[in-house]
């Protein structure tokens, strides 16, 4: 079958054969599918499954039908039921990787403490996938590692209700604000997070980013990536700060086009 090329790889190319996806595999790539067959046997539909390694040393996960939420009308992309969706999501695929998340493996990213789940570490509209106006799927579990619950879903709480300077689209007059976005989703993951508290995680996680971000920059030689390190320290500061110019009614920052939320190692959207 002819190999079709994909937008959503992390790190590495990836590629449709048929109804299979395959990518790059590595010594983290055990631990990623123990995780995604914890999935399947918590029965969470929107994962990709597990199909071993292909010939040529890439692994194999079954496609799902549809398209990233970076890729869809703001309309969809910033609907309130995308927002819950996605933090019920979350909620249960924390809870089935529990187990995991004590136990000694190797992952591609580093581990933060305390290890109470397996994070996603990059839950985002380019890696979750809508199909007519409804979210499906989540892909992209190769960087994932063990942290805190909160770790995850204040990059969650970044990207969708959004805080992120790049959000294309988002209009809080039609959408909604960030404070009743921020209380729907932590309503829908199910858990008691204070708001200040997301908000400041955010800003670790995000000079965690940006730090990553640089290094990559160093070994790839990107010229892209040193902006967009900048970009997450800023939104850091700006959490640090209480800046409620990203909190309050307006965000008159403009939209730098389509692309604007992409994430500096995505390819063109995905087919």
């Amino acid at each position: 079958m002819q190999e079709e090329a994909l937008s959503g790889g992390n790190m590495d190319p990836v590629v449709r054969i048929g109804g299979t996806v395959r990518r790059v595999s590595g010594e983290w790539t055990a631990a990623v599918h123990e995780l995604l067959e914890r999935y399947a046997a918590a029965e969470i539909p929107e994962t990709p499954r597990p199909q071993g390694i292909d010939a040529e040393g890439r692994e194999v996960l079954t496609f799902i039908e549809g398209a990233t939420l970076e890729q869809a009308a703001p309309e969809t992309r910033w609907h309130p039921s995308i927002l819950a969706d996605s933090g019920a999501l979350m909620r249960r695929l924390h809870d089935a990787s529990e187990p995991l998340a004590a136990q000694h493996r190797t992952w591609r990213t580093e581990t933060h403490h305390p290890a109470e789940v397996v994070c996603h570490n990059d839950f985002a509209p380019y890696n979750l996938i809508v199909r007519d106006g409804r979210l499906v799927g989540v892909i992209d579990f190769d960087t994932a590692s063990p942290g805190p619950r909160l770790w995850d879903f204040a990059y969650l709480a970044y990207r969708l209700v959004p805080y992120a300077e790049d959000a294309a689209g988002f209009d809080p007059a039609r959408h909604g604000s960030r404070e009743d976005r921020l209380r729907l989703l932590t309503e829908a993951y199910g858990a008691a997070f204070d708001p200040a508290a997301v908000r400041n995680e955010m800003a670790r996680r995000l000079d965690d980013l940006a730090a990553f971000t640089e290094r990559r920059a160093a070994d790839t030689g990107r010229r892209d990536l040193p902006e967009h390190a900048a970009m997450y320290r800023r939104d850091a500061a700006r959490r640090r700060s209480a800046d409620t110019g990203l909190d309050s009614g307006s965000d008159t920052r403009p939209d730098s086009g389509p692309d604007a939320d992409r994430r500096p190692d995505a390819p063109p959207p995905r087919g």
